[in-house]
Order: structure tokens, then sequence, then C-alpha cells
């Protein structure tokens, strides 16, 4: 075999391992981070309940539903029966033993008989246990995609490597030492240092370009996937939280009617809050997936909006149904953005609702629609109590303002939908003391 082939299926295989290396390291990084987590998280839960048996149960309910875990909690009794009290997303379909939670009484660890879960085990007393499981399949796809990726990209840099190889072998061995040494250390985790700098032909110089490209791409991949799973896991704990309390009101209620013994004013009663809880969970459902079609579509038919039109035909109408407060309109005529016009309208019912919502029935309330250099900007203030928070990018599911509850009606969304609507049409939103005393919000959007 010649020595020039010999170099390249040496340079090819040294390449190959390299990339392998380092995707090999991420992966594991990530998959051990991910099982870390998913330990601290189960650990949290029963350390809550040790120490005291007959407050264990409660204790550790009370965690769990403090932090959104997505956990599942199974109760075996000392006879081996089971009851599951919580269930996850991705919840136990196989039944739990006392040998199992003989096996997790002392940590978390994964049992033949609850494959694809970790679990642990505490006692709440009179010879019962909980058992809390967390399910791992999440992880197990998290790291299969990773390991494509890995995959797609050391197959990349083998090909890569063969051309350079046959073209400008010896001219550029030394070249090549320096990217592979390179590449050795980012496998070790030197992610830090910068890429060799290359002295040679052009396709050297791609090589080099394509390793960076790779070492990179592959890193943002890894934090992309590990932020998009942070999120979604967060959002739908959130989602799933909200909706639980409606659901679990609509349960006692429906126990409550049940009752041969409920006078009519129990039932009249129980009757009009079960409406009330089905119509919050309507309102909460349309509002998540309003907000799933703006982060999916932000842009789609996007046209000029004449935004002083809508906001006058808001504050109008608003006016008509509040003939106690005092509104004053300031808006400059045919200022228009690009955007939707369904946005702008939504948009200005979140705002006017959250007046109506949370201030005095007399609270004056101020809008203003205004050019400021190439940008048009849209306030609205009100004369209510205001934010004990200013200037923060609201989030979904928490209030500014903890007397905001949901006996006011609202989903928690209400803000956070206003700025993902600015934000989907290219503006902003920001929150700030109002001049009549209250709460004054700012849009600001690009003027067409």
């Amino acid at each position: 075999m010649r020595l020039a082939t010999r170099l390249t299926i040496l340079l090819v295989v040294i390449t190959t391992v390299v990339a392998l290396s380092v995707g090999w390291y991420a992966v594991n990084s990530s998959t051990h981070s991910a099982y870390q987590t998913l330990d601290g998280t189960i650990n949290a839960v029963v350390q809550s309940g040790r120490g005291s048996p007959d407050a264990a149960l409660s204790d550790a309910i009370n965690v769990d539903e403090e932090n959104n875990f997505d956990l599942t909690f199974d109760v075996i009794y000392a006879d081996g029966s089971v009851t599951q009290l919580i269930s996850a997303n991705d919840p136990l379909t196989a039944k739990p033993t006392l040998a199992d939670v003989r096996e997790s009484s002392s940590g978390v660890v994964s049992v033949p008989n609850l494959r694809g879960f970790l679990v642990r085990s505490l006692n709440i007393g009179g010879g019962d246990y909980l058992l809390v499981a967390a399910s791992t399949h999440s992880i197990t796809r998290s790291s299969q995609r990773l390991i494509l990726r890995v995959a797609l990209a050391a197959v990349l840099a083998a090909l890569v490597m063969v051309v350079v190889a046959r073209l400008f072998m010896r001219r550029d061995l030394v070249t090549m030492d320096a990217l592979i040494t390179f590449a050795s250390d980012v496998a070790e985790g030197e992610t830090s240092e910068t890429v060799p700098p290359v002295r040679g032909s052009k396709d050297v110089r791609e090589l080099q370009r394509a390793l960076a490209t790779m070492v990179v791409s592959l890193q943002e991949k890894i934090d992309e996937e590990s932020r998009h799973a942070e999120s979604m896991q967060t959002f739908i704990g959130d989602a799933s939280h909200e909706l639980r309390t409606p659901l679990t009101v609509i349960k006692g209620y429906t126990d409550l009617i049940g009752d041969p013994d409920v006078s009519r004013e129990q039932l009249a009663r129980a009757i009009d809050r079960m409406k009330t809880e089905i119509v919050r969970m309507e309102a909460l459902v349309s509002d998540l997936l309003f907000l799933a079609e703006v982060r999916e579509l932000p842009t789609k038919n996007s046209e000029p909006v004449d935004l002083s039109e809508v906001v006058a035909t808001r504050v109008a109408e608003f006016h008509d149904d509040h003939r106690d407060r005092a509104v004053d309109a300031r808006i400059e005529p045919r200022l228009s953005i690009l955007g939707r016009r369904d946005f702008v309208e939504r948009m200005m019912t979140n705002a006017l609702a959250n007046i109506t919502r949370h201030t005095p029935d007399d609270a004056p309330v101020l809008v203003r629609v205004a050019r400021d250099g190439s940008a048009v900007r849209l306030c609205i203030e009100d004369g209510g109590p205001g934010l004990p928070v200013y200037d923060e990018r609201p989030k979904h599911f928490r209030r500014f303002d903890p007397s905001r509850s949901r006996e006011s009606g609202g989903s928690g969304l209400g803000m956070s939908i206003m700025a993902d609507l600015s934000e989907a049409m290219g503006g902003e939103m920001a929150t700030s003391p109002s001049s009549l005393g209250g709460l004054c919000l700012t849009f600001t959007f690009q003027g067409v």
C-alpha cells in the first residue's frame, strides 16, 4: 500500500476518533448531568419527609407541588397493595413491589421491575412506604439524538480529511498535526483554546474551518437541546399545575354532588363553582394555544397595520363600556407598523382587560400613540395600584403582584402574551410607573 494511502487512512481514522471522542464526551456529560438533576429532584422530595414518618407523605407532596416536579408517587402498603397518588407525564405502568421498596430505601436506584425509571422509597409509617419515581425515557431519547448528530459529524469530518490528504498530503502534514492536537484537546474538554492558524493550501484552511464549525456546532446543539428541554419542562410543569388546580376543585365538588345528604344551597354553590372553574380552564387552554401560534408562526401574514386606527377603536369601545373612568386618548393619526392586525387587537384586549380587572372602577386611563424617530410608541397608563416590580420580562404563570391571584380571573399568561405579541411583530414591551400613579405599559415598534 502506498505511503500516501496509508497516511490518508491514518488521518481519516484519527479524525473520526477525535470527532467521536468529542461527541462521546459531550453526550456523556449531557446525559450524566441530566441523571444528576433527576437524582437531585427525587432526593429533594424524599429528604423532605425523612425523620417524621407521620408527616412524611404530606411533606413530600408539598415539595412536589411547590417545585412542579414531574414525578410519580405510589404508596405501597404493608400487604403489598399499591395506590398511585400522583401521576407524572410519563407515569409508572408496572406495579412496584415490597422488594423494590427495600432495594431503593437507601438511595436512588434503577430496579429491574421498573425499567426506564429511577426510584427511591420513603417510610411513611404504619408499615407503608411511598415510592417516588421519575422517568428516564426523555434522557434516553435526547442521548440518542445527540449520538446520531455525533455520527453524522464524524462522517463529515472523515470525508473532508480524505479530500485534503489526497491533494496536499506532504505539504500540509504540519498543519494537520496542529489540527489533530487541537481536536484532541477539545475531546478532553479544553474548549477554550482557539483554532491553530493555517499556513498551507486552501483545502487545509477549509478543513480548519470545518473542524472549528463542527466543534462549535456540536456544543451549540448540546446547549440548545439543554435549554429547550429545561424550558419545555418548566412550561409543561407550570401549565399542568395551573390546570390541576381547577380540576381538583371540580373533582371535589363532583364528590359533594354525589352525596345524598347535600342541601339545595350547597348543590347550587357547587354547580356555580364548577362552572367558574370550567370557564377558567377554557380561558387558560385558549391562551396556551394562542401562545403556541405566536411562537410557531410569528411573522405569518405580516402586513402594514394602522396602529392609530386600531388603538383608537378599542379605546372608544373601552370608554363606552366604562363611563365612570376618565379615559384620555392622545393618538397621532395614520401611524402604521408591520405586523398582524389580530395580534395588535389581542394586545390591546389584554392590556385593557388588565386595567378592568386590577384597578378601581373609577381609575383614570391614558392612552398615547406617537412617533419617536423611526419608531412608533404605544403607551397605556392607568391610575391603579401599579406593580411592585417594573422593567422585568414577564414569565408564564408568574404574576408580578401576588394580589393578582386566580380569583381575579387571570390565567397568569396575560402579560407574557402581550410581550410575545410585541416581540413577534419586531417590537418590545416595557413596564414602568405611570404618571397617573399606576402601571404604564410601553410598546415600541418600527414604523412603516
